[in-house]
């Protein structure tokens, strides 16, 4: 499992987010099979749960006809906070790659460390700071884009 190619496919599919965080995430089978993709959804759906990490689960599951997605990896851009972190185990992925550590929000290493608690399930593997850079300039570009405006004079982003 090449796991920069397949970041590279996350972070492409974080460009699909529009106007929301660009986030991609994409879940891949035990046998190596990418079975799903997804980006953050919650300004697109007015959804607070439309996370990229949360709509790859929904979709992996439904391909697989399994809410357990035990011997899958998810790859994410961007560290999953605790509302993810909390799909994960219930999902029972055992592997979570990501990109950008989130100092701010994540579960996953930085903040908390839900996914590796012991007290939830069995813990699973974290990889985090794959193409760290690639991940967290895209997110910077995104913010710095909606600041912009703001430095114009205008009121609005």
């Amino acid at each position: 499992m090449n796991y920069e190619e397949l970041m590279r496919a996350a972070i492409a599919e974080a460009a699909e987010s529009g106007d929301d965080v660009p986030v991609g995430a994409l879940i891949v089978s035990a046998d190596g099979e990418v079975i799903a993709f997804g980006h953050n959804e919650r300004e697109a759906d007015h959804d607070p749960t439309g996370h990229a990490e949360i709509v790859a689960i929904r979709r992996a599951a439904q391909k697989l006809k399994d809410w357990r997605l035990e011997g899958c990896t998810l790859f994410v851009t961007l560290e999953p906070c605790v509302m993810c972190a909390g799909a994960i185990v219930a999902a029972r992925i055992p592997r979570v790659v990501f990109g950008a550590w989130d100092a701010r929000v994540g579960a996953s290493g930085s903040l908390y460390d839900v996914i590796r608690d012991a007290r939830l399930g069995s813990p699973a593997e974290v990889i985090g700071g794959i193409l760290e850079a690639e991940c967290s300039a895209q997110l910077r570009a995104f913010f710095e884009a909606k600041r912009e405006p703001f430095s114009r004079g205008s009121l609005r982003p």
